[in-house]
C-alpha cells in the first residue's frame, strides 16, 4: 500500500470521529449559549415607565396604586394569553389598559408639551413577520396603540404622524376624542414647575403566545416639556420597539434621543442573533453597558422566543412586572426589588 492510499485510509477512518467531536462542541456551546430550561407555553412582561422612582418620593397609598394597576393590566394579557390567543391581542389590550389609566404617561396619563398640549406616540410589532405599526404626535386618539396596528395590518405603510394618523384612525372607526380628553391636573401641574429633573414616561409591553410568536408594543406621552413637535423611540421600530420570533420581543422606557441613537431594542435582538448572547446578557450589555457609557437612562423589557424574561435599567426605578405559563410573575417599582 502506497503512502497517499494511506493517508486517505486514515483520514477516511478519523472523519467520523472529528465530526462528531465537533458537533458535540457545537452543542455544548448551545448549551452554555441558551441558558434556559423548559420553554414556557406563553409568557408576557410590561413597563409603566422608568426614572427617578424611589420610595422617598412615592407616598405607600401611591405606591399601592400602581401595583394594583400593573397587576390589573398584566391580567388582562395573561387571561388572553393563556386561553390561547395571540401576542399581538395581548399586548394591544394590556397596553390599551395603561392608555386609559392617568397614572401612566401614555393616552389619558400622557404629560404636556412646552405649549401645554398632548402629543402622543405608539408603536407596535409582530415577531412572526417582522410587520410594524407606528403613530406619532397624535393628539385625538383614544388608544394609540390600537391605531399603530391599524396602521400595520389596514396600510401599506408603518409610520403615520400628526393629522395624517388622525384622518387614517377616523376612517378605520377608532374612538376619536378631544384634545381636552388628556388633561389631567397632575401632569398639568407637573408642566407648571418645569420639573427639575425629567420623568422618563411611556408604557409598554412584551408577549409570548402558545403558537410561539412574539409581539412588541409601546405608548407614551413623551417627553415632559418637549418643543418643536419632538417625536422620541416609543414609535422607531428598532429604537424603543422591536420583536422578532427568531430572537425576543423588547419594549423600551427611558430618554429617547439615545435609544434612537443607539438602535437600542435591535441591538439586543442583533447581539443575540449574530453573537449568540442569552435575552439577560444581551440586555444587560445594552442598558447598562453601552447605554451608560453614552449617558443615556432607562430600561427596557425583554422576553424571548423560549419565554425567558430580562428587565434591566439604569434608572433609579422602572415599574415593571411579568408572568410565564409556569405561575411565576410579580410587579416591581424600586431598583432593590427582584
Amino acid at each position: 500500500m502506497n503512502k497517499k492510499l494511506i493517508y486517505i485510509t486514515v483520514l477516511v477512518a478519523f472523519c467520523p470521529l472529528f465530526l462528531s467531536c465537533n458537533n458535540a462542541n457545537q452543542r455544548n456551546d448551545n448549551k452554555v449559549v441558551n441558558p434556559s430550561k423548559a420553554k414556557q407555553e406563553w409568557a408576557i412582561v410590561i413597563h409603566g415607565g422608568a426614572g427617578v422612582i424611589t420610595r422617598e418620593k412615592m407616598t405607600p397609598e401611591l405606591d399601592k396604586q400602581y401595583r394594583e394597576s400593573l397587576t390589573e393590566a398584566m391580567n388582562v394579557g395573561k387571561k388572553i394569553l393563556s386561553e390561547g390567543g395571540s401576542a399581538l391581542d395581548a399586548v394591544e389590550k394590556t397596553i390599551n389598559m395603561m392608555e386609559d389609566n392617568p397614572l401612566f404617561n401614555a393616552g389619558k396619563g400622557a404629560v404636556f408639551t412646552h405649549d401645554g398640549k398632548n402629543e402622543l406616540d405608539a408603536a407596535i410589532m409582530d415577531g412572526s413577520n417582522l410587520a410594524a405599526g407606528a403613530v406619532a404626535g397624535v393628539t385625538d386618539i383614544k388608544n394609540p396603540i390600537t391605531a399603530a396596528r391599524c396602521v400595520m395590518t389596514k396600510s401599506v405603510h408603518v409610520m403615520l404622524s400628526g393629522s395624517g394618523a388622525s384622518q387614517f384612525a377616523k376612517e378605520q372607526g377608532l374612538e376619536i376624542v378631544t384634545p381636552s380628553y388628556f388633561y389631567t391636573k397632575r401632569r398639568f401641574n407637573e408642566l407648571q414647575e418645569i420639573l427639575k429633573k425629567e420623568k422618563m414616561g411611556t408604557v409598554g409591553c412584551c408577549a409570548l403566545d402558545k403558537n410561539g410568536n412574539l409581539a412588541a408594543g409601546t405608548s407614551t406621552g413623551g417627553m415632559p416639556n418637549k418643543k418643536y413637535n419632538r417625536i422620541g423611540d416609543a414609535p422607531i421600530i428598532g429604537a424603543g420597539t422591536y420583536a422578532n420570533n427568531a430572537t425576543c420581543a423588547i419594549s423600551g422606557t427611558g430618554h429617547g434621543e439615545y435609544f434612537i441613537r443607539w438602535t437600542v431594542a435591535h441591538d439586543i435582538s442583533a447581539l443575540m442573533e449574530y453573537k449568540g448572547l442569552s435575552l439577560k446578557d444581551a440586555s444587560e450589555l445594552v442598558v447598562n453597558g453601552k447605554l451608560v457609557k453614552a449617558g443615556g437612562s432607562g430600561g427596557v423589557i425583554c422576553v424571548d422566543k423560549s419565554g425567558n424574561i430580562s428587565m434591566p435599567f439604569n434608572s433609579e426605578g422602572m415599574f415593571r412586572g411579568f408572568a410565564t405559563a409556569d405561575g411565576n410573575g410579580g410587579v416591581f417599582i424600586y431598583k432593590d426589588e427582584k
